[in-house]
């Protein structure tokens, strides 16, 4: 060992520094739950086994080639480390391989990612420039060896020796409760940063592959579990807004904990607050989005399936079909149509749309987005609202309207001219601009009501209101706990995956209510289709009513963290829903382990297109 390392100083100088950089900034940047000495061993050799691969294959180019092999080889490595890096500052998510497909949007993510860079990134490829200095002045030192592979075969079999007992170790340490789990973190921990993108790649083509091979009969145990699962809607509140225009509103990043709130004495949302006196407000509904965050709220609204957890399902399965919301109101005389002053391609919304079944689509190019009100994403919500009136008022009757409102959208940036409200006073600029933009879009749905009511459709519609998904990251749960006035422990950051659900009947105000039942994005479809008093026997939905008597206290989340009325798990933690004390394991087992199937039976539905089969076929 000792010659081979005076033999090879390039190779072994760039792949040591690499390892060490790995786990320096994969432990001051991922928040990694490591409970175990074994764990961290594991955590710590895990990128060894990818690099001692990749790096060994340099030693089959000639001495004049291996500098290049070995310096671009860590400059990408770096590369994909920092961006990881980056990305999880704000998303608190590793990169996976469908969010490069994503990556054709990045030009509208611009304002968002400037935000995510910090003055010390470059130290991220310092390790590189050093080494590339000391390698010019002294050449001689960095020795090399060109080893060919019939001579070294018994080398470079012993690395493959090593590389799969270190990855196979992390698969042996980790606990039994999170062996398949959908938390990438988990994944992350006992693989390694770099060994996941080989796993990823396995389960990308795993899952492109599964849509040729899905068969009927994949629906056996799926229907099965539907037909356990499944809750009767509550028969008291069936169709009571039957034959109704609806209009939902997606609130861009809106969490629930602002909602009836105050910032220096006043308000937050002071028309939320009123609305929901007379609305049927559920203030304990968790956001299930994954990466494809609004898109995945949208494709949850229309079809009560969970959205993938890699990628955009709006990416994946835009060829699909869907029995959706819109298909079930289409066959009653709907016309339907997305509001949204953003690229329509964004996320192939231009695509996913027909198969969710809309009529049309207004979209960036039919609005005047003039400078002074464009927010980098579209344009702000007040003049989005008022532009689209025009539109909403030529559609025939009973229509479907869904709006995507942009201003509270990351990083959260409003003219002072714009504020309703003023900022918060924390270190965290993220958590102060937070504030004022909620302001402005509940300013906007206000005045949107408003012209609702002048144009006389208000009487006629059901108002359904939801927040797509969190707002403030966890990174920002430190400044944001001096507005809240606690420490944002574990089971709390789960809390604050609250996003808040209204549902507005025009003449039903004096049935309504707020409810504190947990659930999901997913239970908001099949709530609405009761209130409209529509079947949902041709639905194949996961959620269930939010109004049901007998329904179970349940939510999942996308990374596969649990909620009930009694326990949350998070972070292979299982706590007390009241007082969040720490409790064994199997008190949330069973909630636990029902999350797991949730989410494995809708993405088999996803990723087989199983519903393109004949429903005929299949009972739900």
């Amino acid at each position: 060992m000792k010659q081979f390392i005076t033999n090879n100083r390039l190779m072994v100088s760039l792949m040591t520094v690499l390892w060490l950089k790995t786990f320096i900034v994969s432990t001051l940047t991922f928040d990694l739950p490591i409970n175990r000495f074994l764990e961290m061993v594991v955590f710590i050799v895990n990128p060894l086994a990818f690099l001692l691969i990749v790096f060994s294959i340099g030693l089959l180019f000639s001495k004049k080639m291996q500098p290049w092999f070995f310096f671009i080889t860590s400059a990408l490595i770096s590369g994909i480390l920092y961006g990881n890096a980056v990305h999880y500052r704000e998303f608190l998510d590793i990169i996976t391989l469908p969010m490069l497909v994503m990556g054709g949007n990045m030009g509208d993510l611009s304002t968002s990612i400037a935000k995510l860079l910090h003055w010390y990134d470059p130290l991220f490829f310092i390790d590189l420039a050093v080494i590339g200095y000391l390698y010019r002045k002294k050449t001689e030192w960095f020795t090399m060896t060109q080893v060919s592979f019939r001579k070294g075969r018994k080398a470079f079999f012993a690395v493959a020796v090593i590389a799969l007992t270190i990855v196979a170790s992390g698969q042996v340490v980790q606990s039994e409760e999170r062996a398949h789990s959908f938390n990438r973190d988990n994944v992350i921990k006992s693989m390694g940063l770099y060994n996941f993108y080989v796993y990823d790649a396995y389960i990308h083509l795993a899952t492109a592959t599964q849509t040729v091979f899905s068969e009927k009969d994949d629906w056996t145990e799926i229907q099965e579990h539907l037909e356990e699962s499944y809750v009767e809607p509550n028969q008291e509140f069936q169709g009571i807004a039957e034959g109704r225009n609806v209009v939902m509103i997606s609130l861009e990043s809106v969490e629930d904990f602002v909602i009836n709130e105050t910032l220096n004495g006043e308000e937050i949302t002071p028309f939320l607050n009123e609305l929901i006196e007379d609305s049927f407000y559920f203030d304990n509904v968790y956001d299930q989005t994954g990466q494809g965050k609004t898109s995945d709220a949208e494709f949850m609204m229309h079809n009560s399936l969970y959205p993938l957890g890699r990628g955009a399902v709006f990416h994946a399965a835009m060829e699909n079909e869907f029995h959706p919301l819109l298909k079930q109101l289409g066959e009653r005389g709907y016309e339907s149509a997305s509001f949204h002053a953003n690229d329509i391609t964004f996320y192939n919304r231009d695509l996913m749309y027909e198969q969710l079944y809309y009529d049309f689509y207004i979209e960036e190019e039919d609005y005047d987005i003039t400078d002074d009100i464009d927010v980098g994403w579209g344009m702000l919500d007040i003049d989005f609202f008022e532009q689209s009136m025009p539109y909403l008022e030529d559609m025939d009757q009973p229509f479907f309207a869904k709006f995507l409102t942009l201003t509270n959208h990351f990083p959260y940036e409003l003219n002072e001219e714009n504020h309703f409200i003023d900022r918060h006073d924390s270190d965290s600029e993220i958590v102060n601009r937070y504030f004022p933009t909620v302001r402005y879009t509940d300013e906007a749905i206000r005045l949107f009501f408003e012209d609702m009511k002048d144009a006389g459709l208000y009487d006629d519609t059901i108002f359904v209101l939801y927040g797509d998904h969190y707002g403030i990251a966890e990174t920002h749960y430190e400044e944001l706990s001096s507005y809240l006035g606690y420490e944002v422990t574990p089971d709390e950051a789960v809390k604050l995956d609250q996003v808040p659900v209204i549902i507005h009947i025009p003449g039903e105000e004096d049935v309504t209510f707020d409810s504190s039942t947990v659930g999901g994005q997913v239970d908001v479809l099949p709530t609405v289709l009761n209130l409209m008093g529509i079947d949902d026997e041709e639905m194949y939905m996961f959620g269930s009513d939010l109004l049901a008597e007998d329904r179970d206290e349940f939510a999942v989340l996308r990374n596969g963290d649990v909620v009930t009325d009694e326990v949350i798990y998070t972070k292979e933690i299982c706590f007390d829903a009241e007082d969040g004390s720490e409790k064994p394991f199997e008190d949330c087992q069973e909630a636990f382990e029902f999350g797991q199937k949730e989410l494995d039976f809708s993405d088999r539905i996803i990723n087989g297109d199983l519903l393109r089969f004949d429903p005929e076929q299949l009972d739900p």
